[in-house]
């Protein structure tokens, strides 16, 4: 390491876009580079050991220290001696955690303007959000930069990004130190880990066949590519001397590739490219809104015990359903921005570096089937899955037998029941006279504790009663009041149906309800995701029907 070089530092420098940009930092020698982020240590994917940042790190060009910023001793050790500083750390805006994004955001951002300033940096590039002036609500049609921080953010992510940037902006000229905001608009490109991975995996639970809203809203998308390119020309106005540096300092900047896009037609253009369906059930955003609520309440409660961060959020659903586009003329004319990476060659760069996520590629599925866990995976499950064949064989017998000899005959429910129970007593009283052992076999005896019920069962029993009956009185106190016309209809349709079950004989049910079970378990188990993809898409033709209702009968009542 020669005392000439001249050194930055990238924060977040493991990060989706924070990698292009240290690889270009790199690959271009502009600087030196040293990467800051929370791992102990760096861990480099095979082409990362074998490219451009495997031989930087090992000729020096490069080094990685581990860095909280929280912790303002460390931020300051990161950046010492270094000219330039790309601060692009940020959470994971997936996860809604005040405490963890303002820690961050807010106070992180803080330790590293104090650390500028005291050891005298030259420069600081940060990496904002468009989400910064969007209020989740109102969707934002080439918005410029002369739009206002709303009052109210979508979320805690985009709130304390808003925070994180007006105290870059406002450190602008402080001991000579010079800053502007990069605010980049939905990135995308290789080595993504968000955005392709969760629609592939939703496009392989049969989930993306569905689109949230009208599936008219635009956006803009920016490559990974043109996001470093962004911040490096950001880099280069903020060092030019006079107007240039003048103009670049203390400001925002939106960044696209310039090019507006359907937010679903980019979405089917990715799924498509790596040969899955595209979305077409249209689902209107009201209808996802409470599940993506009850979605966040439950990862709230759950998530500081190994739940995994969901895909559906208010915050999500609602990025999903609006516009948002953006003007770039600003940092075309003051930083000198343009893509060097269309949109067409953007995606089409995307789904090559994601080829082992195509359709054909899937794996095998690992772990029981879902027909299996609904089954509780044990002797149930074995029998009508057919695992266990010899014992589904047995069990058709025994079924065969009890069909021919109680229920065949046309008797009424109590009198098979009776013949049934007289059989098995028979059988009990009969196995339980034998020896334990016949001509060298020993018979099995049933021990008493299988008939037995414990005190904890009981009680669950009791409690189960007990709450379904405090249901019912809800449900009945809730009719009575007369104004939810939703209940009423669920509980006319659940009425019906049971009387349409209560119509079928026993005889009908035995016939048709046991080979059916049999039958449709095991056809389940053989095309899961397929059976899964037609139950979602009639769930949401039900979501539509029921939203159309709904507005329907509250519509007369606003007219009163």
């Amino acid at each position: 390491m020669s005392g000439e070089e001249r050194w930055c530092v990238v924060t977040g420098g493991r990060g989706f876009a924070a990698r292009h940009l240290v690889e270009t930092l790199i690959k271009y020698e502009i600087f030196a580079v040293r990467i800051a982020d929370l791992p102990s240590s760096i861990d480099l994917e095979s082409y990362e050991e074998n490219g451009t940042l495997g031989e930087a790190l090992r000729s020096g060009r490069a080094y990685y220290i581990s860095t909280d910023l929280r912790h303002k001793t460390q931020v300051l050790k990161a950046l010492e001696g270094v000219e330039v500083v790309f601060h692009m750390a940020a959470p994971n805006s997936s996860i809604n955690n005040f405490q963890l994004h303002h820690s961050v955001n807010v106070q992180g951002t803080k330790n590293v303007i104090e650390a500028c300033i005291e050891l005298k940096v030259k420069r600081l590039i940060y990496t904002s959000s468009p989400s910064v002036v969007f209020d989740g609500f109102h969707g934002i049609f080439n918005g410029n930069e002369s739009l206002p921080y709303p009052p109210n953010h979508i979320d805690s992510y985009s709130a304390t990004k808003a925070e994180g940037e007006a105290l870059v902006i406002k450190a602008n000229g402080v001991n000579g130190l010079l800053t502007c905001c990069i605010r980049p608009s939905s990135i995308f490109g290789p080595g993504d880990r968000l955005l392709v991975p969760s629609l592939v995996s939703a496009a392989r639970a049969g989930k993306s066949k569905f689109i949230i809203g009208d599936g008219n809203n635009v956006y803009d998308f920016t490559y990974v590519e043109n996001v470093a390119h962004a911040h490096i020309c950001a880099e280069r106005a903020l060092a030019s001397s006079g107007e240039v540096a003048e103009k670049a300092a203390g400001q925002a900047y939106f960044v696209t590739n310039m090019e507006p896009i359907k937010f679903w037609e980019f979405i089917s253009r990715i799924l498509e490219g790596l040969g899955y369906q595209r979305p077409k059930i249209k689902i209107p955003a009201s209808v996802i809104m409470p599940i993506a609520h009850l979605v966040e309440l439950t990862y709230r409660l759950f998530g500081p015990y190994g739940m995994k961060v969901p895909q559906l959020t208010p915050s999500r659903v609602r990025l999903l359903s609006c516009s948002r586009s953006f003007d770039c003329s600003k940092a075309k004319d003051q930083l000198g921005y343009s893509p060097i990476v269309s949109l067409e060659d953007g995606i089409q760069k995307t789904i090559e570096s994601y080829s082992h996520m195509r359709a054909e590629n899937q794996p095998k599925r690992e772990g029981p089937s879902k027909a299996s866990v609904y089954l509780g995976q044990g002797r149930v499950a074995d029998t009508l899955l057919w695992k266990n064949k010899r014992q589904t064989l047995i069990v058709l017998l025994v079924l065969g037998a009890i069909y021919y000899n109680f229920i065949a005959l046309g008797s009424t429910l109590i009198t098979a029941v009776s013949k049934l129970l007289l059989v098995s007593l028979i059988f009990l009283f009969i196995h339980g006279s034998l020896p334990n052992r016949i001509f060298g076999y020993t018979v099995e005896k049933i021990p008493a504790s299988n008939f037995h019920l414990s005190e904890e069962k009981s009680r669950d029993i009791v409690l189960l009663m007990a709450s379904s009956w405090n249901g019912v009185v809800n449900v009945l106190k809730s009719l009575c009041k007369g104004k939810d016309w939703i209940l009423f209809l669920k509980v006319v349709f659940s009425l019906l149906f049971l009387s349409f079950l209560g119509a079928i004989s026993l005889q009908t049910m035995f016939v048709i309800g046991l080979p059916l079970a049999f039958i449709s378990f095991y056809v389940y188990e053989k095309k899961e995701q397929e059976i899964d993809a037609l139950f979602l898409d009639a769930f949401s033709m039900g979501c539509k029907l029921k939203s159309d209702i709904a507005r329907k009968l509250v519509a007369p009542k606003k007219n009163d």
